[in-house]
């Protein structure tokens, strides 16, 4: 098996700072080496056990959807060699798994897209009908299909936060409306293509999360990573139906595996109230989850 790579530990160049599953150095002042670890997060809690060769499975991912999608907006890559960074003793540590990108300025607005209603969108419906404000129609299931596909954006939280649902008021609150607009518009731009490109693999993405920063010149630009089964629901086109029918979660290739047997573990006797520490993640699931990481990048780039 892939030897996992928990936290990176590279001293060539400064530590900016530590995500749940990237490491960002700063090289220079307009470039960052982002690393991305086999660190896995469930519920904003980091898990003490890593998923081997997640790194870089999801930096693979990221760099085909962002090539593929290139023309629809501007992105981070700066097309450079992350291995030309660092020393030759830590290149190990960043090959494979890292990408050296421009140095934005983030949006702290989280650009949820939901093609589908699941995971938190589905409770909020149970309570009102609508997922951050925007209302949908009577009678929709865990699962639906929506009408269209909906913004439902998020503001950005620490780690160890959870990241908290908003209107699309408050992000023009935030950023003023002609950017708000330009955010959801190419979010939703960005989602359609890329879902209908995946069905055509046997993959339905459900709901997707984008990030967005300006460059110097002010520009729209899409950052950090994009549509991987960290930041995506995956599903295979095979049991969607039948879970539907059912209405429980479908199968999926993302960490809703993960989630889904934390949410069934007991911690001294009781459901584990997702504060940290996680509970210990046992090695059939974390193999299980390599799996499924692996063959969702298997089947949308084969």
């Amino acid at each position: 098996m892939t030897t996992a790579l928990h936290t990176s530990a590279l001293t060539s160049l400064p530590l900016l700072a530590r995500g749940k599953v990237r490491d960002n150095y700063a090289v220079g002042t307009h470039r960052l080496l982002m690393v991305a670890s086999d660190r896995l997060s469930a519920f904003d809690v980091i898990l003490g056990e890593p998923i081997p060769g997640k790194g870089a499975l999801l930096t693979q991912m990221a760099l085909f959807w962002f090539d593929k999608l290139g023309h629809l907006c501007p992105n981070h890559l700066t097309g450079e060699a992350p291995e030309s960074v660092v020393t030759p003793a830590e290149v190990p540590q960043v090959t494979g798994r890292s990408m050296l990108v421009k140095r934005l300025k983030p949006i702290p607005v989280e650009a949820v897209v939901r093609g589908y209603l699941a995971g938190s969108g589905w409770k909020e419906y149970q309570d009102s009908q609508a997922v951050c404000g925007v209302p949908l129609p009577a009678g929709l299931k865990n699962a639906s299909k929506l009408p269209a596909p909906i913004f439902t954006p998020a503001a950005k939280a620490a780690v160890g936060e959870h990241d908290e649902n908003i209107s699309y008021e408050q992000v023009v609150k935030v950023v003023g409306p002609g950017l708000a607009a330009q955010i959801r518009d190419i979010s939703i731009r960005i989602y359609e293509a890329a879902a209908a490109f995946a069905l055509t693999k046997g993959i339905i993405i459900a709901d997707t999360k984008f990030e967005f920063g300006l460059d110097e010149n002010g520009t729209l630009t899409l950052m950090d990573e994009v549509l991987t089964p960290d930041s995506s629901r995956y599903w295979p086109i095979e049991g969607y139906e039948q879970a539907f029918a059912a209405g429980s979660n479908p199968p999926s290739y993302d960490k809703q595996f993960v989630r889904d047997w934390l949410e069934q573990t007991l911690v001294n006797g009781k459901p584990w109230d997702k504060t940290p520490p996680a509970p210990r993640v046992p090695q059939d699931v974390i193999e299980k989850t390599a799996a499924k990481y692996q063959e969702a990048m298997t089947r949308l780039t084969a």
